[in-house]
This record gives structure tokens, C-alpha cells and sequence, in this order.
């Protein structure tokens, strides 16, 4: 029978669900287990979480895994972003990956579930707890979904918290670098420098934006072999700041610290700062862009909307209660 060394991985469950001219019926299921009691044992299959009592199960075992190219095109994009994003203190839980960089931004501080972890789940989540206290800093965990499924029911039957989701978004280069509407008639269009490291202006804006720049942070910015740091200028002004990296075996934009000065705002700098890093990339031979923004920051949403960024998949960061 099942235990919890089974927890994580793909299983069959053939269940009696009725009685039919005295035979049993029975009623196969596929879906990750994520939870095993003496009563009853809880499978997240396609449509959901099923739980089915131990009183029904016919039989049940572990099946070899495989990856619905939806799973793969999801790893494909989440390790193309954590390469963009090098926290300069990682580790492997098999497939699994840790990171940390002095608690700046969740992205650097968080365990990436992608792959095998080469244990049982739960296990694998006490190696996680344990290795950010060796770091001094809580355990966080990025659950990309619907990949890291089991891995958030299994954080669920624990108690932890959640962030607010998430939204990953792509985009063909092709329709990002589409020349721009009009620009708004009182807007004045920027100049706009692309340089291999950030001024300093460059990064006030992105300290103010994230809350100050550790040392870390420095090592998060620019330890990536093909990065940009936009600057647009009026009138020899700073007016609006961005990043760009392309990763991934070259095929990934990855945009990241889009942001306008207050004052410049609603001029259309930032869609001219994306399309630029976007031309960039291009000319360096990537062929689709990625991007990471909340959920609730409407505004951000609906201007990635209109340069042609759909939602690839969500994530959510999990963090111990208290």
C-alpha cells in the first residue's frame, strides 16, 4: 500500500464506486498524491483534489513520470527567469532549486519546486526549512501553477501563508517590437540609452522602488551575461528606467524594473523603454519575452496588455505562518 514515501509522485488508483449484479464497479484515477491517512488518501488530478477513502481503494501504485508539454513549456520559462534573476547563494535539492540573497526580493529568496526533489515530499520541504535557517533568513517557496500543485497542498496542510498572485506573461518579439501607436500629443518623446551596467540614477529608482540595494542586489542586477539597463531621458532628465536580459539558450527577453518617475507618467516612456530592450534582444537573437507582475497592479497589467503580453502561468510565493 501507499505511504508517505509516495507523496509527490504520479499514481493510479482503481476504486470501487458501486455494486452492479453483485461485481463491483470500478473507476480508475491519475493525479499526484499529496496526501495519505489511514482513511483515506488525496490525489490533485486535472480537475482537481480528489479524496478517496481507503475503504474503496481496489488497488493503487506509482506510476512512471511524465511531463505534459504544458509542465515543460512552464519549467522552460521559470528557469529562463531564474537565470535572469542569479541570487549569488544556491544550492539543489535535486531538480529542486534554493536561493538567496539577503532577503532582496522574493524571486532571490525563494525555493524554485521545479523537477524532482530525489526525496518524498515532505521531506523535501523539511530540507527547505532547514536550509534557510542555516541562511538566517524564513523559508519562502515559489509555486509556479499548476506545476507545483502537490507541493502548495502540501505547504496548505502546513499552514502556510501565500502572497498574492503573480502573473507570468509572455509575448513574441515580433509583436512587442511592432512600431507604437501615436504618442500622446502633449508627450515628449525620450531619448533612450542602453548600457551593459546602471547609472547611479538608474539605481536610486530601482532602490526606491525595492526598498534600498544590499549587496546582493548589485550581484541580482548584473551577474547575467546579456543584460541592459535602459535609461530614458527629456531634456537630459532621467524620466524612466528598465531592465532586460536575454537567457534561456537565447530565446527569452526577460523584462524586469519598468518604472517611470511620477512626474513623467502617462507619456508613454515605459512603453517606449519595453519596445526598445525588446529591439535589443532581437538583435541578439531571442525570439519571445517573459515577464513577472502582480496580479492586482492593474495598471502595469493592462499596459502589458496593450503591447501584446498574455498570461502564461501564475505563482504564487508561500511563506511560513507568523
Amino acid at each position: 500500500m501507499l505511504g508517505e514515501q509516495d507523496l509527490g509522485h504520479r499514481i493510479v488508483v482503481r476504486r470501487v464506486v458501486g455494486i452492479r449484479a453483485g461485481r463491483p464497479v470500478f473507476s480508475d484515477a491519475l493525479g499526484e498524491l499529496v496526501e495519505v491517512t489511514d482513511s483515506y488518501l488525496t490525489l490533485t488530478t486535472r480537475t482537481g483534489q480528489l479524496r478517496v477513502p481507503m475503504a474503496e481503494v481496489h488497488r493503487a501504485k506509482r506510476v512512471p513520470p511524465t511531463r505534459r508539454p504544458a509542465a515543460d513549456a512552464v519549467i522552460e520559462v521559470e528557469l529562463a527567469a531564474d537565470e535572469a534573476w542569479p541570487a549569488p547563494t544556491r544550492a539543489r535539492l535535486g531538480g529542486w532549486l534554493l536561493r538567496a540573497a539577503d532577503g532582496w526580493t522574493g524571486r532571490a529568496n525563494s525555493a524554485l519546486p521545479v523537477g524532482d526533489p530525489d526525496r518524498p515530499l515532505p521531506a523535501a520541504l523539511d530540507a527547505v526549512e532547514r536550509w534557510y535557517a542555516d541562511q538566517g533568513q524564513p523559508p519562502l517557496v515559489t509555486t509556479p501553477l499548476p506545476l507545483a500543485a502537490p507541493v502548495g497542498a502540501e505547504l496548505d496542510r502546513r499552514g502556510w501563508d501565500s502572497r498574492p498572485p503573480v502573473l507570468v506573461q509572455t509575448v513574441g518579439l515580433t509583436v512587442l517590437t511592432t512600431p507604437p501607436d501615436a504618442a500622446p500629443q502633449d508627450a515628449r518623446p525620450a531619448v533612450i540609452e542602453l548600457a551593459g551596467a546602471p547609472s547611479d540614477e538608474w539605481l536610486a529608482v530601482a532602490a526606491s522602488r525595492k526598498g534600498g540595494l544590499p549587496a546582493a542586489a548589485r550581484h541580482v542586477l548584473t551577474a547575467v551575461d546579456q543584460v541592459r539597463f535602459a535609461h530614458a531621458y527629456v531634456d537630459g532628465t532621467l524620466v524612466a528606467v528598465g531592465r532586460g536580459t536575454v537567457t534561456g539558450q537565447g530565446r527569452w527577453l526577460g523584462l524586469s524594473l519598468i518604472e517611470v518617475l511620477p512626474a513623467a507618467r502617462g507619456q508613454g516612456h515605459a512603453t517606449a523603454v519595453t519596445r526598445a530592450l525588446g529591439r535589443w534582444a532581437e538583435a541578439a537573437g531571442a525570439t519571445d519575452a517573459f515577464l513577472q507582475v502582480e496580479q492586482h497592479n492593474t495598471a502595469a497589467v493592462a499596459l502589458y496588455r496593450k503591447l501584446g503580453f498574455t498570461t502564461h502561468h501564475t505563482y504564487r510565493t508561500r511563506f511560513t505562518p507568523g
